[in-house]
């Protein structure tokens, strides 16, 4: 695999404007997240951005900016479009698209995703952790999946066969929160941008279910820990008390 990194961020964000710029400690959001992303050390790094002002700032701290259209209806449309700027010739066959809202990321957990692909038959990568607490189970915030990892076997990879804002499966046993890091064979990426949106996409809200309902496998990894991600103002004060404690 030739992997490559594509961060999508846009100012536009409906629960905290201007989130990528946020500042945690001495550096805003999406420069924690491009170090992090730097850190793993497993392909060039480029953040797809919606704003010319986005763009200064990752370029001012060493990194690559792609500006896509403001328009583009999701961020794996602006990751598919940064890649088609810079590696028009396919020269990377693997995409991991990371969220720009997890500036607390360890880079090994980047690497984690690549997992599923070790499969040939596996579309698309992700990561899982368990969820440990009543509240995170029932909060409509946390995506789970519904996967089941074989007994005894912490670097086996697990096919998803739903996602949801409920807590799925029913009954007795563990219950995975789904991490939002995607690596995607090129050709599935294509194809993902050109489907249509799907009816149980609309309903959870859930993108990663389009390519579900299409017949694509997305195969998934186990971490210890989610990564904590930034949507509202309360989880910007949580950042940056955690990031604090770690500096």
């Amino acid at each position: 695999m030739n992997p490559i990194v594509i961060i999508p961020a846009r100012m536009a964000s409906t629960r905290l404007p201007g989130k990528p710029l946020a500042m945690i400690g001495d550096r805003p959001m999406i420069v924690h997240v491009l170090e992090r992303a730097r850190a793993a050390d497993i392909g060039p790094v480029v953040v797809a951005v919606a704003d010319p002002e986005l763009a200064r700032v990752v370029e001012a701290a060493g990194g690559t900016a792609v500006l896509t259209d403001p328009a583009l209806p999701s961020g794996s449309d602006r990751v598919w479009h940064a890649l088609a700027t810079v590696d028009p010739d396919g020269r990377h066959d693997v995409v991991l698209n990371l969220q720009g809202d997890l500036p607390g990321l360890a880079p090994e957990t980047l690497a984690a995703a690549l997992l599923p692909l070790a499969d040939r038959a596996v579309d698309i990568g992700t990561l899982v952790a368990p969820v440990t607490e009543p509240g995170e189970a029932q909060a409509d915030s946390v995506v789970k999946v519904a996967c089941a990892f074989p007994e005894g076997a912490p670097r086996a990879v697990a096919r998803a066969l739903y996602f949801s804002r409920a807590a799925v499966p029913w009954g007795e046993g563990a219950l995975w929160h789904h991490v939002g890091i995607y690596a995607y064979r090129r050709a599935a990426l294509a194809r993902f941008v050109a489907l249509p949106e799907a009816a149980l996409e609309r309903r959870e809200k859930l993108e990663q279910l389009r390519a579900l309902e299409a017949g694509m496998i997305i195969g998934c990894a186990r971490i210890g820990a989610a990564p904590f991600g930034v949507d509202t103002p309360a989880d910007l004060e949580r950042a940056r008390r955690m990031m604090a404690d770690v500096a």
